[in-house]
């Protein structure tokens, strides 16, 4: 079976799995770690369906395509449709909170760059995002101060906090609708913090949020 949107019970969500809406640029500090200009209004780009994994699965590096790196970024499960919304009716629409990976192939990315093409087949190919089950809205007392942190082989790669997001999240979700309807089951990455790099075969990641640690492994 493929994946589904799970709560961290293990208990499944009545929600069809759906695209994947992400947000470029949204810490200074990786925007300074890439030498990239600070946007006017945030970056959006898609995943499709096909891009979630489960944490429980691992993760599969494609041969002869480059680098691959690591992204860890707070996860927003939609339980509700938003068309032209605002962020009190975003915040409504929340169904659950996790943490995922925007797997990317650097190499392939900054040629697309270089020749001014979108950036699709760096970011959105099968298994690019790898998803932890989800924690319920409650369970995230102060959304935007919320850790969250990414260990490789137990060394500290990625360390953010949601208060440093240049747009927070009820706002980008707003934001989002404004350009593509929500639906439920959709899945809103909110940008990644400093210190994103290269994955190898064999690494093993742990991703924590809010005092939970996922762990999963690159083959």
């Amino acid at each position: 079976m493929g994946y589904q949107h799970r709560y961290l019970d293990g208990s499944l969500l009545d929600l069809p799995v759906g695209k994947v809406v992400c947000i470029g640029r949204n810490y200074p500090d990786h925007i300074r770690e890439l030498n990239s200009a600070v946007p006017e209004t945030p970056i959006l780009f898609m995943k499709p369906d096909t891009a979630l994994l489960g944490l429980d699965e691992s993760i599969r590096l494609l041969k002869g395509r480059g680098e691959c790196h690591h992204e860890v970024e707070l996860a927003v499960l939609v339980g509700q449709p938003l068309r032209n919304a605002d962020a009190a009716m975003a915040h409504q629409a929340v169904a659950g909170y996790g943490i995922a990976l925007d797997l990317t192939l650097r190499d392939v990315q900054n040629e697309l760059k270089k020749r001014g093409y979108p950036w699709e087949i760096a970011k959105a190919f099968d298994g690019s995002c790898p998803l932890s089950p989800f924690l319920k809205p409650e369970a995230l007392l102060d959304l935007q101060a919320t850790d969250l942190t990414l260990r490789v082989n137990g060394e500290i790669r990625q360390r953010g906090n949601t208060r440093q997001m240049m747009v927070g999240v009820f706002e980008l979700m707003a934001r989002i609708s404004t350009h593509f309807t929500l639906r439920p089951g959709d899945v809103v990455l909110t940008g990644t913090p400093a210190g994103v790099g290269l994955l190898r075969s064999g690494d093993a990641l742990t991703l924590s949020l809010a005092g939970h640690d996922f762990i999963v492994r690159v083959v």
